[in-house]
């Protein structure tokens, strides 16, 4: 499926440049949600189909990040997921994190100061640089949420393996636009909602075993058990082998939503969803007189922009007083050339 082919499944009202906040939901999955809240309202199915939705979406998520589906985890938020991952840290363990980090890949870690685990932040751009032979582990935004700043994942993962520090990514602004190869970090969280175009109410977490096996499953329930439908009732502890025994309960709704979202991703292919996304970013950009960049999210300050924005109807973030506009597969020229008019007219 090619984009504009792919574009025929969103119906989005025009000057939406704001999937940084968070994405739009293409045709399967409006009508997949759409069912299921049908059902429910007449109580004419059973749930267990709505959960069968789970492992197509974890599978799917697999699959766009390169790692085994059995070594991914689904919950809910991105800090959630990393919780189980900070409390296994030792006491004294340093964990190296950008000074401008989003909370949820940064409040997890400083809760654990008060057990003696050390934060230090430093610039983004010198990550690499300040991972040293105190670094336990380094946490970072593939893709950040700030001003859409691409990391050097390929430099920070070679200096976190010098020195024997596991490396978690939060690839929630990248993922669905940006290829990576997931299995080559410790930890790869994403929140489905933005450039997955979930539901929101879904996240994913890539769990690698040797770092598995250094976590407790203190959030575990029913579906986190061996066989979850036989899990129900009474002892003994009974957990899945593999990164399912970190699974919360799915809110059922969300996931039913997110399968086909994420097959949708995964049949158009991230590298041509890339190379749209980026080339509307840089028409953007050039239009305002800008050097283009690498990223599907740009930031630009211009003079009034957030009512210039609100008056002609495009709908896009300010942050710390810069636009930012953020382009995906149902974004077109169209809208880039609207939000142009509004910025320079």
């Amino acid at each position: 499926m090619d984009i504009e082919q792919a574009q025929k499944l969103w119906q989005p009202k025009p000057g939406w440049l704001n999937t940084a906040s968070y994405g739009l939901p293409p045709e399967p999955t409006w009508t997949a949600v759409q069912e299921a809240m049908t059902g429910w309202r007449a109580g004419s199915t059973s749930w267990e189909g709505w959960g069968e939705s789970v492992n197509r979406a974890r599978t799917a998520f697999a699959g766009l990040i390169g790692v085994p589906g059995a070594d991914v985890a689904v919950g809910v938020t991105v800090s959630q997921m990393l919780a189980p991952v900070a409390a296994a840290l030792p006491a004294g363990a340093t964990v190296v994190v950008p000074e401008v980090e989003f909370t949820s890949n940064l409040f997890p870690w400083l809760v654990q100061e008060e057990r003696g685990v050390t934060v230090r932040t430093v610039p983004a751009e010198g990550l690499a640089e300040a991972i040293d032979a105190d670094t336990d582990l380094v946490a970072f935004s593939l893709v950040q949420s700030a001003d859409g700043s691409v990391a050097a994942y390929d430099e920070i993962v070679a200096a976190a393996r010098a020195h024997d520090a596991l490396v978690v990514v939060d690839a929630t602004q990248a993922c669905g636009w940006l290829p990576f190869d997931g299995s080559r970090a410790d930890v790869v969280v994403v929140g489905g909602y933005k450039w997955l175009m979930n539901p929101r109410g879904t996240a994913y977490a890539y769990l690698a075993p040797a770092l598995r096996d250094r976590m407790r499953p203190d959030a575990a329930g029913w579906y986190a058990g061996r066989d979850p439908h036989a899990s129900y009732y009474g002892p003994p502890l009974r957990l899945a082998d593999d990164a399912r025994r970190f699974d919360i309960s799915p809110a059922w709704f969300s996931w039913v939503g997110a399968a086909p979202a994420l097959e949708v991703v995964a049949e158009i292919g991230v590298p041509a969803i890339q190379a749209h996304d980026v080339a509307l970013a840089n028409r953007f950009l050039t239009g305002l007189g800008r050097p283009p960049g690498e990223s599907a999210i740009v930031t630009v300050a211009v003079p009034g922009a957030e009512e210039r924005l609100a008056a002609a109807g495009i709908r896009a973030a300010v942050r710390a007083g810069r636009v930012r506009a953020s382009f995906h597969v149902y974004s077109t020229e169209a809208d880039v050339d609207e939000a142009l008019t509004a910025l320079t007219g």
